[in-house]
């Protein structure tokens, strides 16, 4: 059992208030995940600036990713590094801290991860203080995999894209080794991430996102809700008899989806909102 939360705002007027809105939500599904959390945020001017690169890390300090990669900034987010700056961000990463695990990449977008309460977390990170116009929260109880920030959600293994997992996938280690084969590497255990890297997969071959979750739909057996985000789409889809819950609500201002009621009840406006649970199988997108 794990909870998701996500936020898609149409209104710019709203967008000071995503953090503060995002970490309302979170801490109503605290209980279906209290042992780690994480949240993906775009637009926000600190953590991902317009026109530069955005890589988060794990294992480096503030410190040692700016006297490794001259001209960056990097800000501290709990267990998280996020690193801005021009250029080939991620090759100078790779190059530079070879050692760092990359949990998000790409411009406009910052992943930030940490083991813990999801309360504690979302205020180790500031959340409640960051702006943007769409987020994505996960709170995680680990069943298959260690509890570590690398086995935490999002999972973000493709340029501006992160997904959310509630649920588990049945033949995740098959379609790893076909991953692998493909030269994919994996930093976790964890059967989510095989869904993520299935994805980032299909969207590199040419796929829209509807089309890469309908082949997920297809591949992968188990019980799932999935939140997908990218630098400009809002996904949902469930498995075929929708076995983990899920609801949507969508107004004029914003879209939201959360794994209970209570996470969108703290929403402004959810009085006015058309709320709906997703059906089985069906990809649900909303685009910036």
């Amino acid at each position: 059992m794990c909870g998701i939360v996500g936020l898609h705002l149409r209104e710019p007027s709203l967008e000071p208030r995503l953090g503060a809105l995002l970490t309302a939500m979170l801490g109503q599904v605290v209980e279906r995940g209290p042992d780690s959390a994480g949240v993906a945020v775009y637009g926000d001017p600190r953590l991902s600036p317009p026109g530069r690169a955005v890589v988060s890390l794990l294992g480096v300090t503030p410190a040692e990713a700016e006297a490794a990669l001259p001209g960056a900034v990097a800000v501290a987010a709990d267990a998280t590094t996020v690193v801005h700056a021009d250029g080939d961000l991620l090759a100078a990463v790779s190059a530079a801290l070879p050692h760092a695990t990359v949990i998000g990449s790409g411009t406009g977008m910052a992943v930030l991860k940490g083991t813990g309460n999801p309360v504690g977390l979302a205020e180790s990170f500031g959340l409640a203080g960051v702006t943007g116009w769409q987020g994505v929260g996960h709170t995680r109880m680990a069943t298959e995999s260690a509890v570590t920030p690398e086995g935490a959600h999002p999972f973000s293994v493709g340029p501006g894209q992160c997904l959310v997992h509630n649920g588990s996938f049945a033949n995740h280690a098959t379609i790893r080794r076909e991953l692998r084969a493909q030269g994919a590497e994996f930093d976790s255990e964890n059967d989510s991430e095989v869904g993520a890297r299935y994805i980032a997969h299909q969207l590199a071959q040419g796929a829209d996102l509807e089309k890469a979750l309908r082949l997920l739909c297809e591949r992968f057996d188990g019980f799932y809700t999935l939140l997908v985000s990218t630098g400009d789409s809002f996904a949902v889809v469930r498995d075929a008899i929708a076995c983990k819950p899920a609801l949507v609500a969508e107004t004029a201002q914003w879209v939201a989806m959360a794994s209970e009621y209570r996470a969108l009840d703290v929403l402004p406006g959810i009085e006015n909102a058309r709320i709906f649970e997703p059906e089985p199988e069906e990809v649900y997108v909303w685009r910036r």
